[in-house]
């Protein structure tokens, strides 16, 4: 156990895919594993393990944000012997070709500024995901067809914030598709711990044209993204 998870040793997959929201970690396991047994339930962030395709995967809750997910990727990392790590999260569309319900695949993250997600000086700069696994998403995703965009993401600490209009003005100019508020952490956390990563993020909102998924449907947002993590997973070697 770790001050965070209660599972044992060998209780998680080499391979972990990472929601924020523990009902979405639920849900992906029911729909999608084969015999999914729940390994953990500290603080309600739920973590469960079971096969698909016949090969071994978790899927473990991380909360929001860079503090929280920092937490629950650190100890999966340092003492449950994870490899590899591919977040399932949200994000917010930065431009109006972002449309919603649709996924971004994020092929580097940056911070919003330079104070922000300062942790142990790892996210000082620009972060990418793990090459091969980045190319298997984007062939995947075209032989799945799923509906997708891929390219630079910017990470924040900070959800509701006075300036909002304003705020990403030089990461849109810099290309970013849309915001989150944990892919920089996961670059750099794995790029730390000699780990693979990657990042698939459904879009739920757009910053751009003001648009909003209904929280009710959110669940069914995330069938692609799913589908695409655990077939990346299962593929990974």
């Amino acid at each position: 156990m770790t001050p965070h998870i209660e599972a044992g040793k060998g209780d998680y997959a080499e391979t972990v895919l990472l929601p924020g929201d523990p009902q979405r970690a639920e849900w992906m396991a029911q729909t999608f594993l084969e015999a999914p047994r729940c390994v953990n339930r500290r603080r309600g962030a739920f973590g469960f393990t079971g096969l698909y395709r016949g090969r071994p995967i978790s899927i473990q809750a991380t909360g929001i944000g860079v503090s929280s997910f920092l937490i629950y990727t650190h100890e999966l990392l340092d003492y449950y012997g994870a490899r590899t790590l591919i977040r399932t999260g949200t994000c917010g569309g930065l431009s109006a070709e972002v449309k919603l319900r649709s996924l971004v695949i994020s092929q580097s993250a940056r911070p919003e500024n330079k104070q922000s997600g300062q942790v142990f000086g790892l996210y000082e700069a620009d972060a990418g995901p793990d090459p091969a696994l980045l190319s298997c998403a984007l062939a995947k995703a075209a032989e799945l067809g799923i509906d997708h965009h891929a390219g630079p993401t910017v990470c924040t600490d900070i959800f509701h914030h006075p300036e909002t209009h304003t705020r990403y003005a030089e990461a849109r100019a810099l290309g970013a598709l849309a915001v989150d508020m944990e892919t920089s952490a996961l670059y750099r956390v794995a790029a730390h711990f000699g780990a693979r990563a990657l990042s698939l993020l459904t879009v739920v909102d757009n910053l751009v044209t003001g648009e909003q998924a209904d929280y009710s449907e959110r669940q069914a947002l995330f069938t692609d993204m799913s589908r695409l993590a655990l077939e990346v997973a299962a593929a990974a070697r």
